[in-house]
């Protein structure tokens, strides 16, 4: 949007300062007149008597012909002060200002790692440069997250697509091939595009919080959960179990349950050996936390892999199941999104003697849930 040019701010404090200074000084001689020289009498010339003895003194005329044009002159004194002392002075209180808005157009430009750093005291300058700094890093860590799951995205939907090639390539050369296994096997490949689009769609919508909250007790749907993915874990020889108490909380009961499917789901396809087990509990804390945890049986995971679990297209291990539930990499950074959406968060750890266990812990909300 472009503006009609105005004066700058430090020609507006100098123009305040010296108008300050040159109203105080008038004010002052002001009071001077009113307090002093009101009172001194302006005697008429009336001529004096033979033999009498004349005293004589300043006359009010005689004070105010004196008086004025130092006045005058102790006003211009005052603005030409007041300008220059001013324009330094607003110069000085300005530099930070200075500062915040060179890095601005830095950040503008594209520089996100650019910081103020401002020194000195605390004060209003202080916490506008501190806050900024604040800003741009969190964008920067934010961009450089989009940038790496945009990467990554595109690598994992390139997979399917080159597949999908692939399989064309040598249908169209081998003509004779049998046209049902060519379609099976693109069946399974465009099932498995279609899932990462949706897990995509979903995760850019748990970020961008374009939902409707409502009551919603988690317990309620770890049950859900459980009972829909069941036969999975029937299949799978997973042992699940589900149990806890009432956990309400105030959310999206679509979200929050795609978080118990997430979490039951991967504690079931990444079960490794066959026969383990797997446990869902809800609960609220003493903080006014309601909790969703899933653990799992399974292989030892170290604590450098747990920290990147949370991350897109990460996953606990290498020997993922097959098939249709195998999986796309998204199911623990979508429900860290929907959690963080939620304002609350994911924690993971690793169970000893293997295995793993995720917590989600979001704000409860007080009273029954729907």
């Amino acid at each position: 949007m472009t503006r009609p040019p105005g004066l700058r701010v430090r020609w507006k404090l100098t123009l305040s300062y010296a108008g300050f200074l040159v109203l105080a000084g008038a004010l002052l001689l002001a009071v001077v007149w009113v307090f002093l020289l009101r009172y001194v009498p302006d005697l008429p010339d009336r001529g004096t008597p033979e033999g009498a003895v004349l005293i004589t003194g300043p006359t009010r005329s005689d004070l105010l012909d004196a008086f004025v044009p130092k006045a005058a002159m102790a006003l211009g004194a005052l603005l030409v002060f007041g300008l220059v002392g001013g324009w330094i002075l607003a110069g000085q209180m300005l530099r930070p200002l200075a500062r915040i808005t060179s890095a601005t157009r830095i950040a503008a430009g594209g520089s996100l790692a650019h910081r103020i750093h401002l020194e000195g005291r605390q004060d209003e300058f202080r916490e506008l440069a501190d806050a900024f700094d604040a800003m741009l890093a969190r964008i920067e860590a934010h961009v450089a997250e989009q940038q790496r799951f945009a990467a990554n995205a595109s690598h994992e939907l390139r997979t399917p697509l080159a597949i999908t090639q692939t399989l064309l390539d040598v249908a169209r050369g081998e003509p004779e091939r049998h046209d049902r296994e060519l379609l099976e096997r693109l069946h399974v490949v465009n099932a498995r595009a279609v899932e990462l689009t949706e897990a995509l769609l979903l995760l850019s919508r748990a970020d961008q919080r374009s939902f409707v909250r409502e009551p919603v007790d988690l317990s309620l749907l770890a049950e859900e959960a459980v009972e829909t993915l069941l036969p999975l874990a029937e299949r799978h020889g997973v042992a699940l179990e589900a149990t806890g108490d009432a956990a309400p909380v105030h959310g999206s009961h679509a979200l929050l349950l795609q978080v118990a499917m997430n979490l039951v789901h991967n504690a079931i396809v990444h079960n490794l050996p066959e026969g383990g087990s797997a446990w869902v509990t809800t609960g609220t804390t003493a903080a006014g936390r309601a909790t969703l945890t899933v653990q799992s049986t399974g292989e030892p995971l170290g604590p450098e892999l747990v920290a990147t679990l949370g991350e897109p297209f990460v996953r606990r291990t290498s020997r993922v199941r097959s098939g249709a539930h195998a999986g796309v990499g998204l199911g623990l950074a979508i429900v860290r999104s929907i959690a963080e959406a939620h304002d609350g968060r994911l924690v993971l750890a690793a169970r000893p003697g293997g295995g793993f266990r995720a917590t989600v812990e979001l704000p409860a909300q007080a009273g029954p849930a729907r």
